[in-house]
């Protein structure tokens, strides 16, 4: 099984990623994909699961319309085993993407339902910090999340249908999900933050 190490995979994002916007996505999930490892008693692991965190868009920028179907050929390109190419594109089972296709990699490992369900909510975490005065999700309750999560016009791109089937798959309740989604993204703000500064 060929590894990638941490700074390898910051390396080969950066490549097809200049977007600061898709750049931060893949650090928080990277960051909320390492404290899930362990809190799940994944702890060994954690390193692991953050990389695959980091690069599950990886091939978004470029071609969103191709999104998990690029991926695989710029990973194996890099050398990155097959294992790894697995869990990054089993972020997408079930989901048909721009070109028509639907992902049919199904998520297996703990991890890559885990991935699978907290992409998306980080995503809709983070657009409700940032319409707060502290713009952190470090003050946000569980309470004010459910209520931005309830209506449906706030981040209408974070699919509350992938988020859901989620939590089934992990065979966690809803609440659960948003719970230590929100806790992992508060207690990892200043460590993305402070990664974020550094690339500026």
């Amino acid at each position: 099984m060929k590894t990638i190490t941490r700074d390898e995979a910051f390396t080969l994002l950066k490549k097809y990623n200049k977007d600061p916007f898709h750049i931060q996505h893949a650090l928080t999930v990277e960051a909320v994909m390492k404290w899930y490892a362990n809190e799940l008693g994944y702890g060994e692991d954690a390193e692991y699961w953050g990389i695959v965190g980091l690069l599950h868009d990886i091939d978004f920028e470029l071609y969103p319309e191709e999104h998990c179907l690029k991926a695989p050929e710029m990973l194996r390109e890099a050398g990155v085993g097959e294992d790894l190419i697995h869990s990054v594109v089993s972020h997408g089972y079930g989901i048909t993407v721009g070109c028509g296709a639907t992902i049919d990699v199904a998520p297996e490992h703990e991890m890559e339902k885990v991935l699978f369900a907290a992409d998306e909510l980080t995503g809709l975490i983070w657009a409700a910090a940032l319409m707060r005065p502290s713009k952190s999700t470090k003050d946000m309750e569980l309470k004010s999340l459910k209520k931005k999560y309830k209506s449906k016009g706030f981040a209408a791109g974070c699919s509350r249908d992938v988020i859901e089937r989620g939590a089934e798959q992990l065979g966690w309740e809803l609440q659960k999900l948003l719970t230590m989604t929100l806790q992992a993204m508060a207690d990892c703000e200043d460590e993305i933050k402070a990664e974020m500064d550094a690339e500026e």
